[in-house]
């Protein structure tokens, strides 16, 4: 429920905001396209917009670089209502860059521009520690384990969520091109599961994390630990499967025409945690019992 004074718990995202660059034409090659659009991009800051816009309290925690880019994703932030005193700017390196190659299929390619990007820079002591103490639900990612500090400051950021009694919710995100090898992004992902209360995984990196292309429950319930409140596998056009301590079943999807899939999961993730903030009592309660 929420507070007392009616204020609806804050939802804090950690991790990565940059530039989403998209041809101008679809189902084409980098090489091939006229053209490219910017667009705000970056996981985190997709799912503190997406819960906002659905009349929820978000924050955003990261780090953009102190040039054109990096403000103007900071006024983005500001104009869909995100507080943003978690936000630093880097004076010595860029916010990041992703081409993105929407196939004919509607999925995507992505190729980075970030060595270092702003957001791979952000320091344990550059943290908002008031901001992320307030927050009911804290969210993150794995991009942010990949480097030094930024790996130092979400460890630190989740730590201090964790004591103050906030949700931890997961999305790992997986960008393998971001990672120096698929081992070392299955042990890093894998590093902080135990530490999460709510995680989300794709079908693909169901299939990524476990070495394993048998999509099933038992396939899933591999990745449970015993701190875990809810487990969600989305599987695209065929919806979710969800899983909790005490129960679990499917949710299906209804028909549509894939567009641009970019920034779907997290769309699906802001809307979850929305829901759930005031009310986790959908965590403990069904009719459908194992």
């Amino acid at each position: 429920m929420a507070s007392s004074t009616g204020e609806k718990g804050l939802i804090v995202s950690f991790g990565e905001m940059l530039i989403d660059l998209v041809p101008t034409v679809s189902g084409v090659s980098l090489s091939e396209s006229p053209g490219f659009l910017k667009a705000p991009g970056g996981a985190p800051a997709n799912v503190a917009i997406a819960v906002s816009r659905l009349g929820g309290r978000a924050a955003f925690v990261g780090k953009l670089g102190d040039d054109d880019f990096g403000h103007m994703l900071a006024g983005i932030l500001r104009k869909n209502g995100v507080a943003d005193q978690g936000i630093n700017f880097d004076k010595g390196a860029r916010t990041a860059l992703a081409f993105v190659t929407l196939r004919s299929d509607g999925e995507r390619e992505f190729m980075f521009y970030r060595n270092p990007s702003a957001d791979m820079l952000l320091r344990p002591d550059e943290l908002n520690l008031e901001l992320i103490r307030s927050a009911k639900v804290f969210h993150y990612g794995s991009i942010s384990l990949i480097t030094e500090p930024c790996r130092s400051a979400h460890m630190k950021a989740m730590e201090v969520a964790k004591e103050a009694g906030a949700l931890l919710s997961y999305d790992p995100n997986l960008r393998e091109p971001l990672w120096p090898s698929p081992e070392e992004a299955r042990t890093q992902i894998m590093s902080i599961w135990d530490k999460a209360d709510i995680i989300k995984v794709s079908d693909v990196e169901l299939e990524f994390l476990t070495e394993n292309k048998t999509m099933d429950d038992k396939t899933a319930m591999s990745l449970w630990h015993p701190n875990l409140k809810l487990l969600l596998v989305t599987l695209g056009e065929k919806g979710c499967t969800y899983f909790t301590k005490k129960f679990h079943g499917t949710v299906e999807t209804f028909p549509v025409d894939a567009v641009d899939t970019t920034g779907a999961g997290d769309s699906f993730v802001g809307a979850l945690l929305h829901q759930i903030v005031d009310d986790q009592s959908v965590l403990e309660v069904s009719t459908h019992q194992y």
